[in-house]
């Protein structure tokens, strides 16, 4: 990025959707197709549930005139056509739709499979699987619940759907009824959203488009079940993954019921990493009109697959024959990655952040980012977290794009998969007689190599906001390699250093006694001279 990164914030939404989601929006009433008057919205923007992609500020100049300079392309919406052509426009709810039938699903056959296990008498594995489905189904609640502002709102039918588990399902069903009946209902406000066109030939323009009250709800819709996803992928999928698959080495069994199940969850954990990239993306560019193409698409599906497949398997073996030494390797993942926003927090002496709601208190914020930082920890024990959580800024993500710490990361964890692995191949058991245990090592690091390999292209070439960057990251791999090279070549210098110190001592003694033992030759030398003279 240019100087600066562009400032983060969600996706435009009037309300009465959330305000964290309008942060560059300005509503006016609609009095027919004649003009009307414009107006800011004020007032600070609450935060959404502890999910990467927060914005709690509004940026500065959020609902202002366009700033001077460059080309505009104004966008007018008005009367029965432009209502017509606002449906048009809004995109159809998929992704919605995706998130409920993978929550639904998953759900499901976590509950079917911990029947199987009552039934089998495998207590442990029951409560287990009833844990991680529950817990983020839970969250998910509560984070649908949060981010569509319901707590600030006396709905008490809602918060009974939602304390029934069914709260997905609810907001479904009203996101589908919002894109269907759009043409048929009045729009009595809209907002009015700035976007800047990608850089062309050296400027960009600066489009204004108009934004009905049903598009905005919609676009709450699949923000807030965006940001379910990535919750669910990571603090349920993901866990029930690896358990799962622990249990059929255990087991030396893979039942249809168990195979049905991982799969979801491995589609599960790769779509909230799909969805977490783009709103990362979208966050972090919100000045900019981003499209996201296929292409893109199919680079960060390959890339997450790779690397979550492999490091959940990675765990698995390494679990299966150091039972007790798996957990402590999680445990200091997991801690490492809780505690170093805090502490990084901590060493910026930054004000304690007080706006993520109006009408939550100080500890009901720390809770906040309690969840906030346990949801990090979750993504990046599984793979790189396209948010970095921040939380002496105000939106609490880093708004730059540091390739180092990346790449840093990626060397780390392939080093540290290669070590379980090489541990794993030391104290197999008995039961991987029948596996081709080195091509399964190997096997295992190049799946880890290829996923960073689709992370290397999407960023190369396939991310929608490359040319907005300044420096691109195989330039920062390099360069990351040639620090390690310098720091390798600056240890041997020592080393080699520290040899010759240990050595001249004993030279010295040699240099003494080969000296002792010239001089009388020299001696004698002369004096046989002397004499002949």
């Amino acid at each position: 990025m240019r100087g600066s990164s562009p400032r983060p914030a969600g996706e435009p939404s009037p309300a009465p959707g959330p305000a964290w989601a309008e942060p560059r929006a300005r509503s006016r009433a609609r009095q027919g197709p004649g003009p009307v008057k414009m107006g800011s919205v004020p007032g600070p923007i609450p935060s959404p549930f502890p999910i990467p992609g927060l914005s709690l500020q509004r940026p500065p100049g959020a609902g202002r005139g366009a700033p001077s300079g460059g080309h505009r392309a104004l966008v007018r919406v008005g009367g029965r056509a432009g209502r017509a052509e606002a449906a048009a426009e809004m995109k159809f709810p998929g992704s919605v739709l995706i998130s409920l039938v993978l929550f639904v699903s998953e759900t499901a056959a976590a509950v079917c499979l911990s029947r199987g296990y009552r039934d089998q008498g495998d207590h442990m594995w029951r409560m287990l699987t009833l844990l991680f489905a529950l817990v983020p189904c839970a969250l998910v609640q509560l984070s649908l619940y949060f981010v569509h502002r319901d707590v600030t709102r006396d709905r008490p039918l809602v918060l009974l759907l939602h304390l029934l588990q069914m709260g997905p399902l609810v907001r479904c069903v009203e996101a589908f009824y919002i894109y269907f009946s759009a043409e048929r209902v009045e729009e009595p406000y809209v907002s009015i959203t700035k976007k800047r066109q990608l850089p062309k030939d050296g400027y960009s323009e600066e489009i204004e488009k108009e934004v009905g009250q049903a598009e905005g709800k919609l676009r709450t819709h699949r923000s807030a079940f965006s940001r379910a996803s990535v919750i669910q992928a990571f603090l349920g999928s993901a866990p029930q993954l690896t358990l799962q698959l622990y249990i059929c080495i255990l087991q030396q069994e893979v039942t249809v019921a168990r195979s049905i199940f991982m799969v979801l969850s491995l589609l599960s954990i790769v779509y909230g990493a799909l969805r977490c990239n783009i709103l990362a993306i979208k966050i972090k560019y919100d000045d900019y009109d981003v499209q996201v193409k296929p292409a893109a698409y199919l680079c960060i599906f390959m890339w997450r697959s790779f690397e979550i497949a492999t490091r959940v398997a990675v765990l698995v073996l390494f679990g299966s024959v150091l039972r007790v030494w798996v957990f402590l390797i999680v445990l200091l993942n997991f801690l490492g990655f809780f505690f170093y926003p805090w502490i990084h927090f901590w060493l910026s002496k930054s004000p304690f952040p007080e706006n993520i709601e109006k009408e939550v208190s100080r500890l009901g914020t720390t809770i906040v980012l309690c969840l906030l930082t346990l949801l990090y920890a979750g993504i990046n024990m599984f793979c790189w977290s396209a948010a970095q959580v921040e939380l002496s800024d105000p939106d609490l993500i880093s708004k730059s794009q540091n390739w180092y710490q990346m790449t840093v990361y990626y060397i780390v964890r392939l080093m540290e998969n290669a070590f379980l692995l090489l541990m794993w191949y030391i104290y197999r058991t008995d039961f991987y007689l029948y596996v081709c245990a080195p091509m399964l090592f190997l096997q295992l690091l190049i799946g880890y190599c290829m996923g960073i390999f689709f992370m290397l292209v999407f960023y190369q070439f396939c991310h929608p906001c490359k040319k907005l960057f300044s420096s691109s990251i195989t330039e920062a791999l390099f360069s990351c390699f040639n620090i390690l090279y310098i720091i390798c070549q600056h240890h041997k210098s020592t080393l080699l250093k520290g040899k010759v110190a240990m050595k001249s001592p004993e030279n010295t003694d040699e240099a003494r006694a080969s000296s002792k033992t010239i001089d009388p030759q020299n001696r004698s030398v002369h004096q046989s001279a002397s004499s002949n003279a």
